[in-house]
């Protein structure tokens, strides 16, 4: 009898499919992922290769990035219902209100938003590229939708940008507290703390490394110290304890978990591949206009 790994094998050879996870997915998924990585990695990635099916392990505004930059792929998400709040706390009303009361401004999108935002948006930037990009823009004023955290960040990097903020957030990184890191640091002395640019500026105080999931990867990688407190969600430790099996990762609370990132299983992998559905899709139009602020942040970075 066919188990549940041989069966994945064998569809995704059928339906000519890669399947590409991000790192806050569960164990599991990650384990029998072709690609691991960020939202914007995944997307480009899903590009550049020759498979007609991309099977994205994420919530839904990564299977829209993924098919705006790939329209002539289908694009499975196992989990439709796998949605991500915070790219919801923004919307298309905002932005004209800003752009008609506003002389000379941008709006940076960050690519953890729906494809809505981004069909409006002037760029979108993500948390490793978000500086550079928006010291590259004309514009004095800037509209960063939809995380207020990861704007806060920007804009004490870039004071001689005025900026205005959405009131958006990432639950699980606003989610950890000055209290719980401060304690965090008292229980393990001398170990550095790595940090999202999307929690509180509070928390971001006392980080010794600030910087997107790669970066926080890349970082545990390539320092000489065997421990590390990490404050993104919890998801990331799979790839750390890969990478660093001889060092030992503490997490700032034990509430670091995205219920949305976990919803995708590899049972629902192997329905998506058997049914072909949930399929993103989108408009003609509408892709091309989203495709646009991708394609410039590309060009700023």
């Amino acid at each position: 009898m066919e188990n549940s790994i041989d069966k994945l094998n064998r569809l995704k050879r059928e339906k000519d499919a890669v399947i590409m996870a991000h790192y806050y997915a569960i164990d599991e998924v990650q384990e029998i992922a072709d690609y691991i990585g960020d939202s914007f990695y995944l997307a480009t990635l899903g590009r550049s290769l020759p498979n007609k099916t991309i099977v994205l392990c994420g919530v839904d505004f990564m299977a829209e990035s993924a098919k705006i930059l790939s329209p002539d792929k289908t694009v499975l998400i196992p989990d439709f219902t796998a949605t991500c709040p915070m790219a919801l706390m923004a919307d298309t009303d905002g932005i004209e209100a800003v752009r008609k009361h506003t002389e000379d401004v941008a709006v940076v999108c960050y690519v953890n938003s729906t494809a809505e935002l981004k069909a409006s948006s002037d760029v979108c930037v993500t948390s490793s590229n978000a500086v550079k990009i928006v010291s590259e823009l004309p514009q004095k004023n800037i509209y960063f939708i939809p995380d207020i955290n990861l704007a806060k960040y920007i804009q004490e990097k870039l004071p001689e940008k005025h900026f205005i903020f959405n009131d958006g957030f990432c639950c699980v990184h606003d989610g950890i507290t000055e209290e719980e890191t401060l304690k965090a640091k008292a229980e393990h002395p001398g170990v550095k703390l790595l940090a999202h640019p999307e929690c509180k500026e509070e928390t971001l105080r006392h980080a010794d490394f600030i910087g997107s999931t790669s970066q926080i990867l890349d970082y545990a990688i390539s320092s000489e110290d065997d421990a590390f407190i990490i404050a993104t969600e919890v998801g990331i430790l799979y790839k750390l304890a890969q990478h660093c099996p001889n060092k030992t990762f503490f997490t700032v609370n034990n509430t670091q978990f995205c219920k949305s990132m976990k919803k995708n299983t590899v049972e629902k992998i192997i329905e998506a591949l058997e049914t072909g559905e949930p399929e993103m899709v989108l408009q003609g139009d509408f892709i091309r206009n989203a495709e646009k602020p991708l394609t410039r942040m590309v060009e700023l970075a």
